[in-house]
Order: C-alpha cells, then structure tokens, then sequence
C-alpha cells in the first residue's frame, strides 16, 4: 500500500509531535486520514494549541517503559520525534541530561513497538552523528567517532539506528526506517536565543529590535538548512518507500553560508538591522552539508521550499505567536 492508503484509517503514534517536525508530520498525516496520536511532556493546554481538537493527545515519560508500552498498545505505526531542546553546546556541558534521557527514549520505545508488533516505526537520526567530513554521505557514518563536540549526542542517535538493525537481525522485524535530518527550522522552533539554534536566534534577536545584530564569526561557514514542513514530507515518503533499516540523509543539499542566511533574514524584516560580524570568535567547520544523492533515488527528492520563503513563512509564524508558550 502506497500513497494515501498507507496512512488512512491507521492508527499511528507521533512520540514529540508538538515540535517542530512532529507538529508538521501530525498534520500531513492527518491529510491523509490516518488516526493519530500525539505523546509528549507538553502540558496538555500548549499541545491542544498546536495540534488542534482532532489529535488525541497524552502526556507520558517516555523515559518509563511501562508508559511506552501503554501508548503503543493497539498502533499501527510509530514515529518517533522526540527532541531535547538546547544549543550546540549541549554536546559539551550537558551530555548527561541529554544522553541518558534519549537512550531511555528510544530503547523503551522501540522494544514496546517491537514487542506490539508495529508495522512501521520511524526513526530520527542526526546530522551530529557523522564523523569530520565536508559532505556527509550515508554509509560514512562508521568511518570515525563524530566530532568532539558531538560526540555524545551522536553516539546516542547511532545506538537507535543500530538497535532496529539488530530487531531486524535477530528476530526478522522489519519496520524500522531511518531519517538524519539536516538543520531544520521552521514553526515551533525553540526561539529563544541562549537555547536555539543559528536561524531561530537571528529570528527572535531581529524582530525584537536588536541593531544591530553581532554575529560570530565571518559567515563564511557553509550548512545545510531544510524546513520544518519539508522534512516531514520526506519523512513520510521515507516511511512509505525506504527499505527497512536503511538510513537516507534529509537536508537541502546545497551548502548555504552563514552569512546568506543572516543577510536573508535581515531582508524580510523592516527595518533591516545592520550586522557585524565578530571575526574573533569562531566560525565552526568550514562546511559541512549531506548528500542527497540517496534521498533522490529511494524518495525521488527534490527541494520543495527554498531557503528565502522558507525563512519568510518562519519569520511571519514567529511574529504571529511571540507570546506563544514555547
């Protein structure tokens, strides 16, 4: 079953569907008929803010694996989007709080889908999880431990990936798919600037009125941006059409520099700040971005938002809900 038949009438669980890929994977899924439950921590007000009155949603630990089994008790399908919101920085000063937590995540719920039998259990890896390299291709992951300052939140996202490999190994259950997003941004981001990442924080520090605006470094970092409402698009594709345990990059593909995505959004703000760049402070890795090469075969991918609407259509959401519990 393909399409919208794949999805419609199934009951499926969106673990972290009021983040900002869950809220636009429950939506998509919505479109097409499926039943969809939402679990996470949010308290229930901010997630019916979010999703709306047709998602049954629970608030469960997951880091419990007797709440895991009760939420995947009687779904169809898994995904799996939790997230623990943070800066870069969590990858140094505070790898505990990340690291033990997400192992709990992903194990318990893996094993309660595996042991109800799911058909289709999505699971997010991470960009951070590759080892130095300038394009990061699919089967280098192995090639090298990640970068220091991603080395404990990347390690964590390998060890899920590992484990559905080896459900499929030993016991034959072949549900899982396998996405590593790029850098997403988009709606319900975490916007504010101590804990967000480059895009949200440039968005929040500009439309408060910050001006001008100091940037690290010389903005001659090149990345790999995707929005939030594409990558749950190829998600979905990805649990449509992926082959089982085979992990597919999610990203745009074409390195985009620092300093084109702050000019981009200081351009859709009236009055456009002035920037400075501060050159004594670091830039990060000259480049780093995913090939796609693998998305386009498996998942016909193509670049469905560019970057300048894709900013224009966060900025405008920002402003819309600034006051909007995060």
């Amino acid at each position: 079953m393909i399409g919208l038949k794949m999805f419609e009438g199934k009951n499926i669980l969106v673990a972290g569907g009021t983040g900002t890929i869950g809220a636009q994977v429950v939506e998509q899924l919505q479109a097409k008929q499926a039943n969809v439950t939402v679990v996470s921590m949010d308290d229930e007000e901010y997630a019916l803010k979010v999703l709306g009155p047709d998602v049954i949603f629970k608030k469960y630990d997951l880091t419990d694996a007797d709440n895991c089994k009760k939420v995947v008790k009687n779904q169809d399908m898994v995904f799996n989007l939790v997230g623990i919101k943070g800066s870069v920085g969590i990858g140094e000063t505070k790898v505990a709080s990340y690291l033990v937590p997400m192992l709990r995540f992903q194990t318990n719920l893996m094993e309660a889908s595996f042991l109800e039998g799911v058909e289709r259990f999505l699971f997010v890896g991470s960009v951070c999880s590759y080892p130095q390299a300038e394009v990061h291709l699919e089967d280098n992951m192995w090639n090298g431990m990640p970068k220091q300052n991603d080395r404990i939140p990347g390690i964590a996202k390998r060890v899920g990936e590992l484990m559905g490999e080896a459900y499929q190994l030993e016991y034959g259950w072949d549900a899982v798919r396998i996405v590593r997003p790029s850098n997403v941004y988009g709606p319900y981001d975490d916007f504010n600037p101590t804990t967000a990442q480059v895009i949200p924080a440039l968005i929040n520090r500009m439309v408060n009125g910050e001006n001008p605006v100091k940037v690290w470094g010389d903005g001659s970092a090149i990345r790999d941006f995707i929005y939030s409402e594409d990558v749950a698009y190829w998600i979905i594709k990805a649990v449509e059409n992926a082959p089982p345990c085979m992990p597919i990059n999610l990203g745009n593909g074409n390195g985009i520099t620092i300093k084109e995505v702050t000019e981009t959004i200081a351009s859709l703000i009236n009055p456009s700040p002035e920037i400075i760049w501060d050159i004594e402070k670091p830039s990060g890795d000259p480049i780093r971005i995913l090939s796609m090469d693998r998305a386009k075969e498996v998942l016909r991918y193509y670049q469905r938002t560019s970057l300048k609407d894709g900013l224009d259509k966060t900025i405008k959401w920002y402003k819309a809900n600034k006051n909007f519990k995060m």
